[in-house]
Parts: structure tokens; sequence; C-alpha cells
């Protein structure tokens, strides 16, 4: 995996240099200060990924992936990002852009502490683009007929009673594929739609107030005894933990510092939990894009209680990691491709 660094600082391009150097499959074929620099380096060396800080002089990271959407067979793009509220901004439009994922940028003050906190976020990343690279490499099919089999044995139903809400758990490719599909929703959407979506604190009430400039539906970041409303889409809070409990006058939704699951916070495995216990069979599941099994379990209790799951397919997602696990483990009532999620979850609720 060859891969390129961006960064103004030489400080800490050498941090990530150093952090990858601890995989052996990966060779760090150069480094950039600078947008103008990294475009001419990418022409030069052609690596598989570059990692890009967004922030620096004269052309910037995001002008960077912006000319980087009009080459043929870009590389893929890491964005490392500080965690601050321009930074959090600033990577969101990264990732509509086509940034395939972002990591943090550590800000100890040991050098060598903070080289092994970014190899822990960064490699599994890397490591994830290696494998989609081979399957690239071996071309188009086999995700394509894999989807096919799977249809064919999956049959379709739907709900014995219309679902009170709706609950997404979405990961890497996340940002880009909600902003596909959010849109697409009715202002009149008769239930509530509770989204998590893997990321850090700071990033989701970012990523909230794109998407409700965006929508039809209110979107906003989910707050700590919010009552659900119908057509509003309520984001878990990064760095926290998200239920939702039924009371005599609604739904509500609790915001918790409860320890992480599967290393997520939040975590969809723990409000989908939630939504099996409180409202059990009038509840609409939807695993899309996304890194890792985290909602398998929570599908799980979901369909034990006679809920309904709707699965992205592999062939729209980003990573298909999540959907996978709910595909192949029998638990999805539906399978769709990115485009056609927001029109399914309409008729369903209808």
């Amino acid at each position: 995996m060859r891969v390129l660094v961006v960064d103004d600082s030489m400080l800490f391009r050498k941090v990530v240099r150093d952090a990858l150097a601890a995989e052996p499959a990966i060779e760090v074929v150069g480094s950039a200060s600078d947008g103008r620099a990294a475009l001419e380096k990418i022409r030069q060396l052609r690596p598989d990924a570059i990692t890009l800080d967004l922030e620096m002089p004269d052309i910037d990271g995001l002008e960077v992936l912006r000319q980087l959407r009009s080459q043929p067979a870009p590389p893929a793009v890491i964005v490392v990002s500080a965690l601050t509220d321009a930074g959090a901004a600033l990577t969101n439009q990264a990732l509509r852009l086509g940034a395939f994922d972002f990591v943090l940028k550590p800000d100890g003050t040991n050098l060598d502490d903070n080289r092994v906190r970014l190899a822990a976020d960064l490699l599994p990343k890397i490591h994830l683009l290696a494998e989609q690279r081979q399957l690239v490499l071996a071309g188009p099919q086999p995700a394509a007929k894999r989807d096919a089999v799977v249809r064919a044995k999956t049959p379709e139903t739907l709900p014995q009673q219309k679902p009170e809400i709706v609950a997404i758990g979405i990961s890497t490719g996340g940002p880009s594929s909600l902003h596909t599909m959010l849109p697409k929703l009715s202002a009149n959407l008769p239930v509530p739609v509770v989204i998590v979506q893997h990321m850090p604190p700071k990033f989701t009430r970012s990523l909230a107030d794109d998407l409700d400039r965006q929508c039809a539906v209110h979107v906003a970041e989910a707050k700590n005894g919010d009552w659900l409303r119908p057509g509003n889409v309520y984001i878990a809070p990064g760095g926290l933990q998200t239920k939702v409990e039924r009371h005599a006058r609604g739904m509500e939704i609790h915001v918790t510092d409860d320890p992480p699951e599967k290393c997520c916070k939040p975590s969809v495995d723990y409000l989908f939990r939630s939504l099996a216990e409180q409202i059990g069979s009038r509840v609409l599941g939807v695993i899309m894009t996304g890194m890792g099994d985290d909602g398998y379990v929570g599908c799980k209790l979901l369909k034990q209680r006679g809920a309904h799951v709707i699965a992205q397919d592999a062939a729209s997602c980003v990573v298909y990691g999540m959907p996978r696990q709910i595909i192949e483990h029998d638990l999805a009532d539906m399978i769709r491709p990115l485009d056609a999620i927001a029109e399914t979850i309409e008729q369903t609720v209808r």
C-alpha cells in the first residue's frame, strides 16, 4: 500500500510517517507540505492513498479533494483532523467531497504517545483500504453476484404493524451516504428517525447542522430529554451513548455516559437494544455502510421482538462490513441500494 503524507507541519508529517512505518505492508512514498505540492506528487508518485491535512496555506485540503474528483483513478483519502469545531466542519465537508474516512490528530505533548495513538486509529483504515483495493483488482462481479444470491434467497416481507420509529446505524462512508439518503425523506414523514453515526464529539453536531440545511425533515444532534416527534431526525451525539424510553406521553431520548460497546460510543447496539426493550415490533431498523459489526446484536434483538430490518446492499456501500453481518446472518427483511433506502423507509412506515 503506497501512501503519501500531506500536512503543513513538519513535526506532524514525521508523526504520521512514523505511525505508518509500524506496518511493513505500507510504503510511505513521499510527503507534501501544502496542497499544490500534494497534487504534483500525486501525479508523479501515483499513491494508493494519502493522509490529508485540511488547514494548509495556498491550496487547502478541501481544494485538493475537489481537484481529485476530476481524476480518473484518484487515491483514497484519509483526513487527519483536529478535534475542534472548525475541524469538525471542515472534515464533514471533506467527507462529502469523497474522503474515505478521517482520524483525529493526537494532541498530547509526548511524540511517542502521539505516534502510538495515531497508529491505532490510522492503520486499521489503511488495512481496510488495502483489502478493498484487492477486491477492486478482482473486478466488481463477486460483490454483485453475492448480492444476487442473497437477494434470491431472502423473502421480502412488510411489517405486520406500522413502525413508530426508524433507527439507523451507520459508520465509515456514513456522512456522504446520509447526504444522499436523508434529503429524499419527505417533511411529513409520520415517524421520528434516530441515527447512530460513529463519530467523535463536535463532529456529530456539525454533521446534523449540514444535513438540516439540505433536508426537508428537521435534523439535529440529539439532546437528553428530547421528545421524539414525527418528521424529525435525531443524530446521537459523539462520545456519548443514546437510548430511547417509552412513556405515556411518547418516546424520550436519554443521553448517557455509559461505557463504549465494541469500542463504539455512540453504539448502534446500545440504541437498538433500548428500542427492542421499549418499542418492540414497531421499530424499523436500518443498517448502512460501515466497518465492523456494531448493530448485529441490536438487530438480532429487534428481530426477536418482531421488528423489521433493512440492510444496504454491498454494491452501494463504501464499506460492506456492518450490513454484511446483518445480511449473512439472515436478519435482513429487505436489502436495498443506497438510492432506494429513503423510498423503502417511506413505504414501510406508511
